[in-house]
Formats: C-alpha cells, structure tokens, sequence
C-alpha cells in the first residue's frame, strides 16, 4: 500500500506536536472545575471501581435540568442495585433484598461527582500540583495531584477531561505509594440530552417490598451533645444530624469532620448489654472503622480516611459535660 507525501507529512506533524490543553495554569482552579462540572454536566458513562481485589462496574447517567439534578447509578456485578438520586434525596434500590432505602446525600457524593462544595483550606494540608496530561476513556485529560503533608490523610490523584473539568478518573494511595481505590471511566458521552428513561429505575416496587426511611434531621453543631476534645488537624465540623435506628432503638447522632477532601462520620448510638462485641478497628477495603463503647453508648467512626485519623476522631468523641 502507498501513501501519499501530503499524508505520510500529516502522520510525521501529529507525532512530533504536543497535544494541546485548555484550562487554567492553577491547580486550584483546576479542582473548582472538577467540582462544578460534576454538578452542573449532562453526562452518561460506564466506569469501574477498583478497591484491592474487589472490581466493580457502574453505568451512571446525571442529567441537569431547571428542575435540578436528576442521577442513576446502576451497579453491574453481582446483586443488582441502584442508587436513584433527585436533588438532596437519594433512593437506594436493592432488588433482591425488595428493599427502598431513602435517605439525603451528603456533602460528598459518588463519582464522578467526588468533590464537595467547599474546597478552602485545601493547600495548608496537601501539596497540589498539576501532573502529566494523558488520555481516558478517549478524551484528554489533565492529571492534578494531591500529596497530603501529613499521616492524617490519603493521597489523590484526579484526572480533569480539559474542555469540561470533568472528573474522568481518581485514584487514592497510602502512605507508602499503595493503591487503596481507583474509580475510571471506560466510556462517557459528556453533554447533550440524556434520555428520561436512562434515570428512571428498572425496578417497580410493589406491596411486598419494605421501605426503610435513613434520612435525618439537621441540628446545631452546638447541640449535638458530644464533642471532639482534641480536635484533628484540619478536620473541622461540617454537619450534625440525628437518624432513626428503627423500631423501638431511638436515634443515633451523625457527626462528619473533613478537610474538605477526606471525611470522617461518627455515629453515636445508645446500646445495652453486650456493646463490648465488635469493637477496635476494622478495614474495608478504602474504609477504615474504628469502634468503642463510651457512657452507655456505642461511638463508631469511619472513613476513607488512616486508621490513625480514623481512631483518633474515635477515642476522642466524649458527651458535653452538662
């Protein structure tokens, strides 16, 4: 086969020139872009979750319109599941279970949407920087870095398609350099319609499924009755809430502590006898738990998040002296 000089020339300039990327020069721009586009795009896309050995796909479709911001995430392996979201309400359906669990998202949502709304502060405990473009799921992307200066939290690396800011890939590392999660897309369509029937659930609960209603109610930070005596670096109190724990257990207080990036819930719950089971620390995959009993009630915080920083908010969480 014979190819033309015009041609072989065309081969020889894409291979010689740099590809061209648009954005801003400033990291921090760079994540501002990241958190608007998860919130304001049309996007439909299949993208796999990595956590050491477990790998997962989910296909996710999020539409925004002048009603809001409309999201279906299905789960493809194993047991189906789908997590419905309509503004700050979120739907989880769990067929074999026939099972609805309805509560509120919280300031952190899935991906691609992993940044919350505030991202101040972020510099004083990660150094940030911008890493090498590269290409995901067929679109350019520009890599942003994120070591943290400390053991208190992961370290991150977040890919940014360059026309959008769309957050196309995360990867999360310990201490040592060490895969701990990676979220890719495989494919993405970004902008344009998205179809009303890629959100609506494939499921059709009917009498025999169980409803369970997660969601709490806001409170004062200053009322929820516990406080942390020795605060964490840079994890600031960003939300209290108090959630029903079902038939006849009362309720439970919800505190999160992030840095703007990591987060770190803890949930206090009256217990009776036998709440020395199961305490310490536990990993699951990304998630660190650490558990203890404290005056009559069980403290467990969690988190992606080291252990350290995990059992410190802990051991730390003690009532208001009244």
């Amino acid at each position: 086969m014979r190819f033309s000089a015009a041609v072989l020339t065309a081969c020889a300039l894409l291979l010689q020139t740099p590809a061209h990327a648009e954005g801003p020069s400033d990291p921090l721009s760079w994540l501002g872009r990241i958190q608007s586009a998860g919130q304001r795009l049309n996007y439909v896309g299949t993208f796999v979750y990595q956590s050491g050995g477990h790998v997962e796909t989910s296909r996710v479709a999020h539409r925004v319109d002048a009603a809001g911001a409309l999201e279906r995430l299905e789960v493809l392996d194993g047991s189906p599941r789908e997590i419905i979201r309509r503004g700050n309400e979120v739907h989880c359906v769990l067929p074999d279970e026939r099972t609805v669990i309805i509560d509120q998202a919280s300031g952190r949502r899935a991906f691609p949407a992993r940044l919350p709304a505030s991202l101040t502060d972020l510099a004083e405990y990660y150094r940030i920087r911008k890493g090498e473009l590269s290409r995901v799921a067929g679109y350019e992307a520009q890599a942003i870095v994120l070591d943290p200066r400390d053991d208190l939290r992961y370290g991150h690396t977040l890919w940014a398609e360059v026309q959008s800011g769309l957050l196309l890939k995360s990867r999360m590392v310990d201490e040592h350099g060490l895969l701990i999660e990676k979220f890719s897309f495989s494919d993405i369509r970004i902008g344009g319609d998205v179809d009303a029937a890629l959100l609506e659930s494939r499921f059709t609960p009917d009498g025999d499924w169980k409803v369970v209603n997660a969601r709490g109610d806001d409170m004062p930070k200053t009322e929820a009755g516990w406080v942390l005596t020795e605060p964490l670096p840079g994890y600031l109190l960003t939300s209290v809430m108090k959630r029903p724990l079902g038939r006849d257990r009362g309720q439970a207080v919800h505190m999160v502590f992030s840095d703007g990036l990591a987060a770190i819930s803890v949930f206090i719950e009256p217990v009776g006898d036998g709440s020395e089971i199961g305490l310490g620390p536990v990993s699951t995959g990304a998630i660190n738990i650490y558990k203890r009993a404290q005056d009559g009630h069980l403290v467990t915080a969690l988190g992606e998040a080291p252990e350290r920083a995990v059992r410190h908010v802990g051991d730390h969480i003690r009532p208001v002296s009244r």
